[in-house]
């Protein structure tokens, strides 16, 4: 009988070890997702405030007297905003690119701006 009491006993251990390190790995893994949810949240973040900073600058230029952002386009990644399109006058390149280092937020300003016609004529 002892040895059935003792066998027993075995199996009971071997039940909590094997339940125990069923829990761990279980916990290992919602902690894995758990960052992955967290790191997907962080990129949306980011999209978020790289979209708003953009906004922020295509608004700036469009207050800006005499100037036409009809062509001009902002992209804005952590902070660096690149201005691409064409303005209608010279003057418009430098002040585009003025006006976006003002805009907070703005780290950098890549402009790669350039004279261009707008509208047709014929």
């Amino acid at each position: 009988m002892k040895v059935v009491d003792m066998l027993k006993a075995l199996g009971v251990v071997v039940c909590v070890a094997m339940a125990s390190s069923a829990y761990a790995q279980t916990s290992d893994a919602t902690a894995t997702a758990d960052s992955a949810a967290s790191a997907k949240a962080a990129k949306n973040a980011t999209k978020k405030t790289d979209r708003k900073l953009g906004l922020d600058v295509r608004r700036a230029l469009s207050k800006a007297q005499g100037f036409d952002v009809s062509n001009v386009f902002v992209k804005a990644r952590n902070g660096a905003v690149v201005l691409t399109g064409t303005v209608p006058e010279g003057n418009q390149i430098g002040q585009a690119e003025e006006i976006a280092k003002a805009v907070p937020g703005v780290k950098s300003v890549s402009n790669k701006i350039s004279l261009g016609t707008q509208g047709g004529g014929g």
